[in-house]
């Protein structure tokens, strides 16, 4: 599920990108929205000439639970024993690396834009969006000086002109579910 929500981003982003022009230097043939190469990850080596797309952290959302997440009610009116749902928020990290630095912030600014115009992602506007996946709501961080520097220290690499978005909500539901047993009404007298 977490790889559906990172490739369709990267996939969303290079045809959105590419169809719409060319980036800077004419070229739309390879992808300007990369993932990270496995064997460059100590220390981490952001591809030259494109956009890295990294997976930040992930992060519970706890304030939409259900009043009974143990119970769930199907279309026939069984009642089903599940687990509750869990939301999840991903923080992706765009990185640019060019070789001209306006080139990397006209890539930034590209993908602030469509984001701005695209905060919501739907199967409706994006049909490519898995089915396991109703939609994504794209929001924009800003994290203070100091936690920056800390990120940048523990990828062990120098600073590079990037964009943090909080990619909202992902579910994670219990499909299998359990029948739950019926509750009988018991009729209970009062001493009196």
């Amino acid at each position: 599920m977490i790889s559906d929500v990172l490739v369709f981003l990267k996939d969303h982003l290079n045809e959105e990108l590419n169809g719409h022009g060319a980036w800077i230097g004419g070229e739309t043939q390879e992808d300007k929205v990369v993932f990270l190469d496995g064997e460059k990850m100590d220390p981490i080596v952001f591809k030259l000439g494109a956009v890295s797309c990294l997976l930040m952290n992930i992060e519970e959302e706890n304030t939409l639970r259900a009043a009974d997440p143990y119970r769930s009610v199907a279309s026939d009116g069984t009642v089903f024993k599940v687990y509750p749902e869990i939301r999840i928020n991903l923080f992706v990290l765009f990185v640019a690396r060019f070789k001209q630095y306006e080139q990397g912030l006209d890539s930034l600014s590209r993908i602030i834009q469509h984001f701005q115009t695209h905060r919501v992602m739907t199967h409706q506007n994006s049909p490519a969006l898995s089915e396991n996946i109703e939609k994504l709501i794209m929001e924009l961080t800003t994290l203070p000086f100091s936690e920056q520097n800390e990120i940048w220290n523990a990828l062990r690499t120098t600073y590079h002109p990037s964009v943090l978005y909080k990619v909202k909500m992902i579910v994670a539901r219990d499909e299998a579910g359990q029948r739950a047993t019926e509750l009988k009404e018991k009729e209970i007298r009062l001493p009196g």
